[in-house]
């Protein structure tokens, strides 16, 4: 009677466990699993209140004068609103905070049994490369006040992070690889996620995993996401099928993409940059759709640099894979305007090169290439590596490693492009300099551990 009365009450429960582990009570017939916790059910872990959560920072427009942010409530939110001032070293610029309501509202039901409101304000007449203070709430419910930079509206050095699928396991083994690449660069401009950010499109609790394992870093440094195929997944029987009902309303991205391709296909001009997304789920006609208009995003660009980045890689990592149409399709485009940086995910294994020009396989091309093309992983799940697919399709790997999660910061400086990939502890694994001479030439430098340093210092 004692015992039962003892299993009954979580204090005693507890008591009666260190006791067994450590043999105080060796007389007692209890049985562990009695006494083993529960996990605490997803639908109360990530059930959302008035109190705003999932805040995070995009662009829809300029990046000097524009500022987006999305969060998410219940639906007893009726009045979403944002305040913004200008970053102030005491607790006065409340006074001079400037309330914006929120321009639109959207309800999104996933796999638990609740309904959740996201809502978006876009801050706009921002002065260029200024320091903001906001929050955002109902007027009674508020966030803290998170602090965000504009951009330069000139072509100044800045840096920025690049990371692979995180996917799986997320809260995990994901949340040590962000936040190692945040303190390794506290000064990234923004996050490129390379497609496949959760495993199911429309599992709301690992939506929740990775909201949280970013934290308070998704309200300050602002993210651009490219779709990967698993944020087409559906698990939630009847859901609609295509991109994930989250996507839309839980990031504020440009709708400056062909039609039909709002917030998927678009590109985010950063003080010299252009960075574009396509969507490589789509094929066909709809990819066809995204040639052309990338085709004349890149006729039209006034950037020193160009960046662009999409899941399914060009040359696959993985035994078996060959994404085919995207190259057929996608490469000569990429040739031809000479594009700096292509960033992929979806192989689970890292591989960073370049067309070598030595075509072999019955699908390659003869083409010139000055481009580097990255795949990476910054989550928990790994697959087999081969050069194959690489090799058979005109390209050569010069740098690659598998069952490692990694995480990319690449920083821009006038008519040099750095880039060094660190592993989840944050030691260097690969790294390269892209110099453009005047004539616009690319001279590309490969970097050890030793020189790496000696270039971090100046020397």
């Amino acid at each position: 009677m004692v015992l039962k009365k003892m299993l009954k009450s979580p204090k005693s429960r507890t008591v009666l466990l260190a006791a067994l582990l450590v043999g105080a009570v060796p007389t007692m017939n209890v049985a562990l699993a009695d006494l083993v916790a529960t996990k605490y059910p997803d639908a109360e872990t990530y059930k959302p209140t008035p109190v705003p959560d999932r805040i995070i920072l995009n662009w829809k427009g300029d990046t000097a004068t524009t500022q987006a942010v999305t969060w998410r409530t219940d639906m007893n939110v009726v009045s979403p609103q944002a305040q913004i001032a200008v970053a102030e070293d005491g607790p006065a610029f409340k006074a001079n905070a400037k309330t914006v309501l929120a321009e639109g509202s959207s309800e999104v039901k996933g796999n638990q049994p609740y309904t959740a409101k996201f809502h978006t304000v876009n801050f706009e007449n921002l002065t260029p490369n200024t320091k903001y203070l906001y929050r955002v709430g109902d007027g009674a419910n508020w966030s803290e006040w998170f602090e965000f930079t504009t951009a330069s509206d000139k072509a100044e050095p800045f840096s920025f992070l690049y990371v692979g699928d995180a996917q799986n396991d997320i809260l995990e083994h994901w949340s040590r690889v962000i936040r190692n690449a945040y303190s390794d660069l506290p000064d990234a401009k923004f996050i490129i996620h390379a497609g496949d950010l959760i495993n199911h499109g429309d599992a709301d609790e690992q939506w929740g995993e990775w909201f949280k394992a970013g934290g308070w870093l998704n309200g300050m440094v602002p993210s651009i996401p490219t779709p990967g195929n698993h944020e087409y997944s559906k698990i939630v029987k009847g859901a609609p099928s295509g991109l994930s009902q989250y996507w839309r309303p839980q990031f504020a991205l440009p709708e400056n993409g062909p039609a039909g391709f709002e917030e998927t296909v678009y590109y985010t001009d950063y003080q010299g940059m252009r960075i574009i997304s396509l969507d490589t789920n789509l094929k066909g006609k709809d990819l066809d759709k995204q040639v052309e208009w990338l085709e004349e995003t890149l006729s039209n660009n006034p950037n020193k640099w160009t960046v662009i980045t999409f899941h399914h890689p060009i040359y696959a990592n993985s035994p078996g894979r060959d994404n085919v149409e995207i190259r057929n399709k996608v490469l000569p485009i990429i040739e031809k305007y000479s594009v700096d940086l292509v960033l992929q995910g979806h192989d689970h294994s890292y591989a960073r090169g370049y067309v070598s020009n030595k075509p072999s396989g019955k699908n390659a091309m003869s083409t010139k290439s000055d481009t580097i093309f990255v795949v990476s992983v910054s989550g928990p799940k790994m697959y087999d590596f081969t050069t194959k697919n690489w090799d058979e399709n005109g390209a050569q790997v010069r740098s690659s490693i598998k069952d490692t999660q990694l995480y990319q910061l690449i920083r821009v400086n006038g008519n040099k492009l750095s880039y060094e990939a660190r592993t989840a502890t944050g030691n260097l694994f690969d790294g390269f300099e892209i110099n453009k001479t005047p004539s616009g030439e690319k001279q590309i430098k490969e970097l050890t551990n030793t020189q790496w340093e000696k270039e971090k210092q100046g020397k």
